[in-house]
């Protein structure tokens, strides 16, 4: 058993809401094909969910778009358009690793470290589903990054 999964009643926040944490038992083998289902039904309600979001922005974008008069109107407009479109890109990258993530479920490569080979654990996955680092290597990458910025 992974060492983020040492409690299991440790409350988790899954990015989707509606999804239960998935109930480990003892002894259960890591990554059977429960836990792997289990998981893609929450990557593919968070696909879900983010195109969804995409939909309204593009929507709010039509229905919103106007001509203002006032230049401090129109910048403002454009302000709030620039933060919405920022948003749909970081939402782009993570369609991105959502999609990753379900095609190491299918290749039966989800939930080990790129890294090491060691188990990501079943709660750290809850809270992150496209967590490609255990936790270990994740805290030695930052680090890294820390030092060359």
């Amino acid at each position: 058993m992974a060492a983020s999964d040492q409690n299991p009643n440790t409350p988790v926040r899954s990015p989707v809401t509606g999804i239960a944490p998935y109930d480990l038992k003892d002894g259960e083998e890591y990554m059977n094909d429960a836990q792997r289902e289990h998981f893609r039904t929450i990557l593919r309600a968070w696909r879900q969910e983010l195109m969804e979001e995409v939909d309204r922005t593009v929507e709010h974008m039509k229905s919103e778009a106007a001509n203002f008069a006032d230049p401090a109107d129109r910048a403002t407009q454009e302000e709030e358009f620039s933060l919405e479109l920022r948003t749909r890109d970081r939402e782009r990258k993570l369609l991105k690793k959502i999609s990753e993530a379900l095609n190491d479920i299918d290749q039966g490569e989800y939930g080990y470290c790129k890294s090491c080979g060691a188990e990501i654990g079943i709660r750290r996955l809850e809270a992150r589903p496209t967590a490609t680092l255990c936790i270990e290597c994740k805290t030695l990458q930052e680090i890294k990054e820390k030092q060359m910025a």
